[in-house]
């Protein structure tokens, strides 16, 4: 008898916050024409060593990961991948600032200003 598969989990999830901007987002580039995807990914950068970088494709590269929730698919850079796997992913609005934020299990440390961390 062949063994039970189980399901695989998703590598990075979206709150509900993060939803809602996305399809805002999504829907903005639509009506704009440009139909583009996100892509997260890190680059070295920053005082910890490791930034987050987002950026818009218009398709995926051959190993990117694609992560889909709630009607929105974003895109998982190969070489992102092992960084990000648990990742939450969430919209944050405040009076200063309005960004995505990246709840990481992963990271062993941040620097300061909470741009950059270190895995």
């Amino acid at each position: 008898m062949a063994p039970k598969l189980k399901g695989r989990h998703n590598a990075l999830t979206l709150t509900q916050s993060a939803v809602k901007r996305l399809k805002e987002l999504q829907a903005k580039g639509a009506e704009e024409q440009h139909n583009k995807t996100l892509k997260i990914g890190i680059q070295g950068k920053g005082c910890s060593g490791n930034a987050y970088t987002l950026s818009w494709v218009d398709e995926p590269k051959k190993f990117d990961e694609k992560v889909t929730q709630d009607g929105v698919t974003v895109l998982i850079d190969s070489k992102a991948l092992l960084t990000l796997i648990g990742t939450e992913m969430d919209w944050f609005e405040g009076k200063l600032a309005s960004q995505f934020i990246f709840n990481n299990p992963n990271i062993k440390g941040a620097c300061g200003c909470g741009e950059s961390f270190l895995v």
